[in-house]
């Protein structure tokens, strides 16, 4: 596996560290707390598109610098832009997260600070969630005249449920890490200086589990959530008979038994 012990600069505003199947992505752009422009859109979508196929990297773990973590869209770009020019930004950004939904690896969203608009919509992306005691979460496009457009209110309401969801968007509110994590949205708040080092701790643990039971696994829940009960429970079985058929299945069991640890390869059942 690819080892980058120091950051390699992607963009002006993007750098990435790559350290066994962990790479962290770095939102570099701390002049505007991260806020997303339409040239860092791109590129993003580009990166997302180019990780989804590359067997190195297991997890992801997004970030940003300073005070932001990445607080929404550039307005500025907003500015006199014509009806085409917005609407074109608006499906630029939900293709970007989109395809930071659908990635195969496992997301980790370490937000160090205003995660606004875009950024909260990001974060809602990612698979588990890790902010800083002082972060702030919202959606605040009612306070310029608009709404979310990129899934914020959407996914919020999914993962939230409506009342919470209007109350945020219908007032452009921020909300605490310790708010988020009460409602089960932020899985763990961390002192500020502890944040990366609790975010790659958790990502090199799931990075040393079986590959394919973590990607199955992490597909599994995304599906299931739009499947009948009895369909999804039928499905989850499916999965783990695959599993069991295959040989981190079959490693894993001879090692609990022969009490060493296992080495999963992530190979294909037969």
């Amino acid at each position: 596996m690819t080892v980058t012990t120091e950051e390699q600069r992607l963009h002006p505003h993007l750098a990435e560290t790559r350290d066994g199947g962990v790479a962290t992505l770095r939102i570099d752009r701390p002049e505007a707390l991260g806020a997303l422009s339409r040239d860092i859109l791109t590129h993003l979508r580009d990166y997302f598109d180019r990780l989804r196929t590359d067997p190195d990297i297991r997890v992801l773990i997004l970030t940003g610098t300073g005070r932001g973590f990445i607080a929404g869209a550039d307005i500025g770009e907003y500015d006199g832009a014509s009806q085409v020019a917005f609407e074109d930004y608006q499906r630029l950004g939900r293709a970007t997260f989109d395809s930071l939904a659908a990635l195969p690896q496992v997301t980790i969203a370490a937000v160090n600070g205003f995660a606004l608009g875009g950024g909260f919509e990001v974060v809602l992306c990612c698979d588990l969630v890790l902010a800083a005691e002082k972060a702030k979460f919202g959606l605040p496009e009612v306070k310029l005249g608009l709404l979310p457009g990129g899934g914020g209110t959407q996914r919020l309401s999914r993962a939230a449920g409506a009342a919470f969801t209007k109350e945020l968007v219908l007032t452009g509110r921020f909300a605490t890490a310790a708010e988020l994590a009460g409602r089960g949205l932020v899985a763990r708040v961390c002192p500020a200086d502890r944040l990366m080092t609790e975010a790659a701790e958790l990502a090199g643990t799931i990075a040393g589990l079986a590959p394919l039971a973590v990607r199955a696994g992490k597909r599994l829940i995304d599906d299931g959530l739009r499947m009948p009960l009895d369909l999804a429970l039928d499905t989850e079985q499916r999965v783990l008979a695959r599993l069991f058929a295959g040989p981190d299945g079959k490693e894993g069991v001879a090692a609990f038994i022969a009490k060493r640890d296992p080495v999963f390869r992530g190979d294909q059942p037969a």
